[in-house]
């Protein structure tokens, strides 16, 4: 009985390992040059340049920031555009950066929580996981409350906050290795 068991639990880790890799490539796919070598977390992003803007449409997608399906997230305009396959804009919103950001770069969704308690002591929903830095894990996520309040900055934290409508968009549309595109 348990040499069967053990070959189970080998089968599955071996179908786990065959399926985050295959979403690892998926994620890398269609990256631009631009950012196919994103930052190693900890180095200065000061060589990485601001994604071209359109002036005249300051919501609009920005340039540079990939092709196909993706999640694109602006750390200096903090907004978010969610993108089809056919990369049109299907929503943008803005939202509340965490005291801790991630390097601009290529990421994936690693993880997802209907509801929990946040780091910082919120109810939360709709919890979207993509990166962590020095420990923090980053994701997006709407206070069961509505509230967006700016972060305290003595706290490290990695919640990206968004209204409850904009994160029932961003639950429906950011599954599991969905690509998540992070500008300047």
């Amino acid at each position: 009985m348990a040499s069967s068991s053990a070959g189970f639990v080998t089968g599955l880790t071996a179908a786990a390992m065959v399926t985050v890799g295959y979403l690892a490539y998926q994620a890398s796919a269609n990256v631009p040059e631009e950012l196919a070598h994103p930052q190693a977390a900890g180095t200065p992003v000061a060589a990485v340049t601001k994604a071209p803007r359109d002036k005249r449409h300051p919501t609009a997608l920005p340039g540079g920031s990939g092709v196909g399906e993706r999640v694109v997230y602006s750390l200096d305009d903090d907004r978010v555009w969610l993108v089809d396959p056919a990369n049109r804009v299907l929503r943008t919103f803005p939202v509340m950066p965490s005291t801790v950001d991630p390097p601009p770069g290529v990421y994936a969704v690693t993880s997802r929580s209907k509801r929990i308690t946040g780091s910082d002591g919120t109810p939360i929903e709709h919890v979207v996981r993509f990166a962590g830095v020095d420990g923090v894990t980053i994701g997006f996520s709407a206070a069961v409350d509505g509230s967006t309040p700016s972060p305290d900055p003595r706290s490290r934290t990695g919640g990206i906050r968004q209204s409850r409508v904009d994160g029932n968009a961003m639950w429906e549309f950011a599954t599991i290795g969905q690509k998540v595109v992070v500008i300047r």
